[in-house]
Formats: structure tokens, sequence, C-alpha cells
């Protein structure tokens, strides 16, 4: 059992753990001190991630990979940005306490679980541990109903989502006789093995994986969540969460249930043309910036479900390009609608943002350029992240989700427009109070990020190749 493998996600437990006696004991100004706490133990396990070797562990239930290190690198990242965001939000909004760390840490820890997951019964426990954590994180701003809402709503949701794929993966069992992806990859090779109860057990693991990435038509608890919930923990939700769901959604569908393409391949075309099309459509009527951002994402999963539906290593490439842009465009967006505060008092109206461009510049010209980016324009990171992808389609003898995917793109850019448009030629309100610079720096390093992204793309393309190409052995 070579249980070295799980150093990562072993040191970031014992680092919870760690904390959690740290704040029993010190009580009231334990927040920043956990925090920092945390941050150590996310940048440990980065490193640690980077150095362990790859192999298989557990007898067999936990695989790292090339693939699983860059799924927890992105995961690492987006749940160290979100942290940094909660340090002065958390204080200002009265909801500075040391379990907050505590929660987002666990909750990592079962993203890393799920990126190593090789056992229908292993990507369970790490699915339920993220959640677990994320439930209480939503309604962390306790004192706020619609936190508390935001709170429910997601655990009703998540409650029914997981059921339907413990469903799928009984009769996955059942029909099958094993839960490990390698035996079940040998198991479906010969297509008479493939009975229709292993397919609708197929067809259940995937709905229970499209919740956790807010796919149409498992989207419904999205806008309420990201609405209700606190902002940085919105901002949580919207990176690396959704990562961990999709690394699983990929190494599910391309180990175990690859054989199976034909199967569940019209599925993912459903569920991404849906998602694309609500994503462009639903977003134009919001007033809400934080359920505008709900909407983006749901429409921007879309995009990244083309790169499954062609199911090639060029597919699954495009798509980890696809993630690594969203997670630093979305954290940077995040960070910006953090930075909307007047008096005090945080604001979410997109109105708010009129005539930013004249009373504060450099909050505005990173807004403008992750809306730029998120809306697909050259040079941009989010042109690369869909050029990638529509490129696979493409190849892949799918001209028709290619095409939708342009199209949607094009009436998305309408609301991403719309606010680059208020900020530069509306006039202006009375300026934001002063940022924080931990604001700042999130802002600054992801805009840079994106900006610059097209001068050096080659890394960041080699590693999504070399995930790509471990799952298709």
């Amino acid at each position: 059992m070579n249980w070295v493998l799980a150093l990562p996600e072993i040191v970031l437990s014992l680092v919870a753990m760690v904390i959690l006696i740290f704040g029993v004991l010190r009580q009231d100004d334990s927040f920043f001190l956990s925090s920092m706490f945390a941050l150590g133990g996310f940048l440990l396990a980065a490193l640690l991630v980077l150095t362990t070797g790859s192999g298989i562990g557990y007898h067999g239930q936990f695989v790292a990979d090339a693939f699983s290190s860059l799924v927890k690198i992105l995961i690492l990242a987006g749940a160290g940005l979100s942290l940094i965001l909660s340090l002065d939000y958390n204080r200002h909004n009265h909801i500075a306490r040391f379990e907050f760390p505590v929660l987002m840490l666990l909750s990592v820890t079962g993203m890393m679980v799920m990126a190593s997951a090789s056992n229908l019964m292993t990507l369970y426990l790490g699915l339920e541990l993220q959640s677990l954590g994320l439930y209480v994180l939503a309604a962390f701003a306790r004192d706020d109903l619609r936190s508390s809402e935001a709170g429910l709503k997601y655990f009703v949701l998540s409650a029914l989502a997981s059921g339907l794929l413990l469903y799928g993966v009984s009769l996955v069992y059942g029909f099958s006789g094993t839960m490990d992806f390698a035996a079940l990859a040998r198991t479906l090779t010969i297509p008479q093995s493939a009975s229709p109860g292993l397919i609708v057990g197929i067809v259940f693991v995937l709905v229970g994986l499209a919740f956790k990435i807010s796919a149409v038509p498992f989207h419904m608890w999205t806008p309420d969540v990201y609405e209700g919930a606190p902002t940085p923990v919105t901002a949580f939700f919207s990176t690396a969460p959704k990562v961990a769901a999709f690394a699983l959604l990929l190494r599910t569908m391309a180990t175990p249930f690859g054989h199976q393409l034909i199967a569940w391949q019209t599925l993912i075309i459903i569920v991404s043309v849906a998602s694309m099309i609500l994503g462009a459509l639903a977003a134009i009527g919001q007033s809400n910036i934080k359920r505008l951002m709900a909407y983006s994402s749901i429409g921007h999963m879309g995009y990244a479900l083309i790169g499954l539906a062609v199911g090639t290593p060029e597919g699954v490439r495009g798509v980890l390009i696809y993630l690594i842009v969203y997670v630093f465009m979305s954290a940077g967006t995040f960070a910006c609608i953090i930075a909307m505060q007047r008096r005090g008092r945080p604001l979410e109206l997109i109105t708010d943002l009129n005539g930013l461009s004249a009373t504060d510049p450099a909050l505005a010209l990173a807004m403008a350029i992750f809306m730029f980016s998120m809306a697909g324009v050259p040079p941009l990171a989010g042109f690369f992240g869909k050029l990638y992808v529509f490129l696979a389609a493409v190849q892949g003898g799918l001209w028709t989700l290619a095409v939708i995917g342009v199209l949607t793109s094009v009436v998305g850019s309408y609301y991403y427009l719309r606010i680059v448009k208020l900020m530069y030629f509306d006039a202006p309100e009375e300026p934001f109070d002063p940022r924080p610079t931990a604001l700042s720096f999130v802002a600054g390093a992801t805009g840079l990020f994106t900006a610059f992204f097209f001068v050096f793309p080659a890394p960041f393309v080699g590693a999504a190749q070399a995930a790509a190409k471990v799952l298709f052995g």
C-alpha cells in the first residue's frame, strides 16, 4: 500500500486538525493566523504534488499521475486565491472565524481525493468530503438570511445528486461485479458485456457529476447559491470544486467507460448545448452581478463539455486548458466584485459599476480584462480556452457543436461588453471604498495572467497534453 502517494491529502488533513485545536484554544483572534496556516498548507501540498512520484496506491483505489497532479495544482490555486479574498471580507462582515479555513482545507482534501480516484468508492468518498465542507461554507454568514438559504438549497439538491450518483454506482457494480476503473475498462472492451443495466448506471453516474459542475438541467442551485453565499465562498465555488468535479468526470468517462463513448456521447452533447444556450440567454436579464456570474459559469461549463463530448486526447487537452484559464479569470472577477463597496456596504448591482473608469481606473481595467477574456476576445486567455475546445470539436467531426459554441459565445458577449460599457461610458457614481492589499494582489496577479497568457502558453498546453495522454493510456 503506497501511502506516500496520498501525502498531499494527508498533510492538508493534519493542517486542518492543527488549526482546529489552535482555534479552539485561541478563540476570537485566531482567524488571520489560521488562514495563514491554511495558505502554508496549500503551498506545502502543492510542493508535495509536484515532487511525489506517480503510481497506484491503496490497493488500486488511489492513483497519482500527470493528470491528477495538474488538477490538484489548479484546485490548490483556486482555493488559495479564494482564501486570500476572504481575509478582509470575513473580518469586515463579522464572519472571521477559524472554522472557515478548516472547512476549506477539508473540502480541498476531498477534491484532491476526487482527482486521484481510480475506484467508484474513492470517487464517492472524495465527492462527499468536498460537499460536506461546501454546505457549511455556503451558509457561513449565519446571520444573513440569504446565506442560510443558499446553504440549505445547496444541501438539499446536492443530497439528491449524491443519491442519484450512488444509485448509478450500485447499478454499475451490480452489472459488472467491480468498482475498479481498470477492471471496468477491461470488462467494457467487449461490447457484449455492456448490458442495458450497466448503461443506465453510467447515465446515473453522469447525472450526479453533472450536478457538481452545474450543467443544465442540473443547474438550478447555482444562481441562488452564488448570490446568497459570502462572496469569497462564491469565488471558491466557481473555481476549485468545478475543477475537481470536471476532473472526476473526465477520468470516469475516459478510463472505465471510454470504450462506451457511443453510449454517453449524445447525452454529453445535449447537456453541453443546453448549458451554452442557457448560459448565454439567461444572463442577459440579470441585474445582480453574482447571479450573472452564476449563469456565466453554467455557459463556461457547457463550452468545456465540448472537449469531453469529443472523447479524444485533443478534447481532454482542450478541457484542461479551458479549466486553467477559467480558474484565474473567475478568481479575478470575484476579487473585483468584492472591491465593490461604498461606506462599508457591499454592492452587487451591475449598475453600481457606472463610470468606474473615472473613479478607479485600475479596478475598471482589471474588470474589463476579465470581461473581454470571458467573452473570448483575442489575445486574452479566454480566447485560447475556447480555441482549443472548438479545435478539438472540429477535428473530432462535431462541427455542429463547434458552431453552436461560437454562436452562443457571440450572444454571451453582450452582457460582458455591457459591463465594460457601463464602466467606461456611463456617468460616474460615488467612488468605492479603498481596496485592501490582498484584494489588489489577487486582482492584479490574475489580471496579468489573463492578459499575458498568449506570451507563455507552452508550459500550460504541454502540461494539459501530458495529462490527457495519461487518461488515454
